[in-house]
């Protein structure tokens, strides 16, 4: 279903040039709307075992570091990979320290995290946190290793002239549609598996502007043709460090928002001038 919302608000950006954010805050609305329509009732709580497990499932303490053992040895293995891919076309390498101090610091978090999640007896390594782990690696491959991820890049930094580059600019936006109607899709997933429950009143607030201003505090550009999946990641830790940290000092919930938006608008301005810059350097 999320695929096909996906593909249904993209068919108005691809096929008739909407603005994306209109379509975007157009569809949401009017879906909110629809589940409001279909669930008079408020809440649903949900009995099916495997879909409450995919955000309160632990793994055992043995289980966690089978785990981090194989996205230590994954992660070095990409690493040694890359290296081998680029001395077998002729291009630079990193030095030897970077290489190894990447393994390192993967393998130190790796480590780390599983290891604070096995303090607690009760609980043990996250399934949620390994669903994270999994979508960043693959959708990171998509981005930077494929063909595809390369013409997402050149229509989102400048669609004619990926156009007459020979890319077909309504194929990749509504592939682009569809997988974000996807993972939208499976983030509601998680999260109301999390509640155990669909609830009409979960879900509001700031959550919606939270999701925006995490890919853009991690560095993704709204202009287009710039960013990385992990920034995503990056960027919505910031803002849960953030809001733990001003819960930590008692502070109001006025203050997070303060402060969330004010990074949020350093990261545009930045990102702003640094096209400016861009432009007028002529690159």
């Amino acid at each position: 279903m999320g695929v096909a919302i996906g593909a249904f608000q993209g068919a108005f950006v691809s096929f008739l040039g909407v603005p994306s954010f209109v379509v975007t805050l157009a569809g949401s609305l009017a879906w909110q709307g629809l589940i409001l329509r279909a669930l008079p009732q408020g809440v649903i709580v949900i009995q099916n075992d495997t879909v409450n497990n995919v955000a309160n499932y632990f793994f055992s303490p043995t289980g966690g570091w089978i785990i981090a053992a194989l996205v230590i040895a994954c992660s070095a293995l990409a690493v040694v990979r890359g290296i081998v891919t680029r001395r077998s076309y002729g291009l630079p390498r990193e030095s030897i320290v970077l290489t190894f101090g990447k393994i390192a610091a993967i393998a130190v978090i790796t480590l780390g995290v599983v290891y604070w999640s096995n303090s607690d007896p009760r609980r043990g390594a996250p399934l949620a946190g390994l669903l994270v782990v999994v979508l960043l690696v693959v959708w990171s491959f998509v981005a930077r290793r494929t063909t595809f991820g390369r013409h997402v890049y050149a229509v989102g930094g400048n669609a004619e002239a990926a156009r007459r580059a020979g890319i077909n600019v309504i194929r990749i936006r509504m592939i682009v549609f569809m997988i974000s109607g996807a993972m939208a899709a499976l983030g509601g997933v998680v999260f109301a598996s999390r509640l155990r429950s669909v609830d009409l009143s979960a879900g509001g607030g700031t959550i919606l502007l939270d999701a925006i201003a995490a890919a853009v505090i991690g560095g993704v550009s709204l202009f287009g043709g710039r960013g990385h999946p992990r920034a995503a990641v990056l960027g919505s830790l910031v803002i849960a460090m953030i809001a733990n940290g001003t819960d930590l000092v008692g502070y109001s919930a006025s203050t997070q928002y303060i402060i969330t938006g004010g990074i949020l608008l350093a990261a545009v301005t930045l990102d702003t001038l640094s096209r400016r810059r861009m432009a007028v350097a002529g690159r």
